[in-house]
């Protein structure tokens, strides 16, 4: 049987969009009690006004920064304040900076890859396991990527990266083996998202490019995908799960039709 999801405490980070948004939403129709952390403080207050609308009993939110240490501690602190227990952490922030090959590229694009899909994970799950340690049934879900699985011209750090989180993620699942507790890695392919306004810093022209032609994934797609690993039976662990659109049969392998069909 599911595991029902009202009044359980859901923690996620890189909330204010995409991914994150999503999930604030599929889960307060399911009635858990949200804390939701992110950069964009106005963001996220929108995000957490329409979970609350959505049927959460409970919604805060805070600034996070997972590339900083003291603002993960902050953070953890704060949500300690509002409960004793964590059920579900997603850590969901993170994200691509430039398309650049290795020759070309930036060590500030490598440096905040690393500190947010990496470093940042690791913060925040160290962070948060004392809020987590004695419930079996938990969940830990790591949002990574195709991109841990399959690489591409311009992709060395954040493959890299993704691939980290992939590892972490296997890691835990064996440190954490007789808690209880679950892990698992989320993988999507081609979504639409922020993401590739992120990576092009900007430039709208090139970030829709990516999508032109194709249906890709939505937020709302992995959202479900994410409340369905969280409610699975305590004794049952999804470990990975690679979820790519029908028109993606792999990473150079895209279907795209003229016009916007």
């Amino acid at each position: 049987m599911p595991t029902p999801l009202n009044n359980k405490w859901v923690l996620i980070t890189g909330a204010s969009s995409g991914f994150g948004a999503a999930a604030a939403r599929a889960f307060g129709a399911e009635q858990s009690k949200l804390l939701l952390g992110a950069r964009r403080l106005e963001r996220l207050e929108q995000v957490a006004a329409a979970a609350r609308q959505a049927g959460s009993p409970e919604v805060h939110f805070r600034f996070l920064d997972v590339s900083s240490t003291q603002s993960v501690n902050a953070f953890i602190d704060w949500a300690r304040a509002k409960t004793g227990t964590l059920d579900v952490l997603i850590n969901n922030a993170g994200g691509a900076q430039g398309l650049d090959t290795v020759a070309d590229g930036k060590d500030s694009d490598w440096e905040t890859m690393f500190q947010t899909n990496v470093l940042g994970l690791l913060r925040m799950t160290r962070a948060a396991l004392p809020l987590m340690k004695g419930n079996s049934g938990g969940s830990i879900i790591n949002i990574g990527s195709y991109a841990a699985r399959a690489v591409y011209e311009g992709g060395a750090a954040y493959c890299a990266a993704k691939a980290g989180e992939l590892q972490i993620s296997r890691t835990l699942r064996l440190e954490l083996n007789g808690t209880g507790l679950r892990v698992c890695s989320i993988d999507p392919g081609l979504a639409e998202t922020e993401f590739s306004l992120v990576r092009f810093k900007g430039d709208a022209g090139r970030a829709k490019k990516v999508y032109d032609g194709t249906h890709p994934l939505t937020p709302q797609d992995i959202a479900e995908i994410l409340v369905w690993v969280a409610s699975r039976p305590p004794h049952v662990n999804i470990d990975e799960m690679l979820i790519k659109p029908v028109d993606q049969a792999a990473m150079h392998k895209v279907h795209r039709r003229s016009g916007n069909a």
